[in-house]
């Protein structure tokens, strides 16, 4: 009984091993949002930081509304791509097990 006590413990250390370098690895991943067809781009961390913004300047001929709604959309497509790649990530390492409602790691 106790051999099996330590070896369930061990496994929770080296799933929290994992868990940990998993998280490192997901802060410092960047992805791109888009909206416009490429025309508005923001490139964002996996800790949700912009690190840049490429807007074509054919944008700023346009309406100033239509350019706000393509910032928003494209920064709104990066925070969807962090959040399923950290998923994506998560999932691999929990084995698809589910987390509960409301825990969203690694941040």
């Amino acid at each position: 009984m106790k051999g099996s006590i330590g070896k369930i413990m061990q496994q929770a250390q080296a799933m929290q091993g994992k868990m940990q370098e998993a998280q490192e690895e997901l802060a410092k991943m960047e992805v791109t949002g888009e909206s416009g067809a490429g025309l508005v781009k923001v490139v964002m961390t996996g800790k949700h930081e912009v690190r840049k913004v490429s807007i074509d300047p054919s944008v700023f001929e346009e309406d100033p509304e239509f350019a706000e709604d393509l910032i928003a959309a494209a920064m709104n497509d990066a925070v969807q791509r962090v959040s399923a790649t950290t998923k994506e990530r998560m999932s691999e390492l929990t084995g698809g097990m589910d987390l509960p409602p409301g825990m969203n790691l690694p941040f």
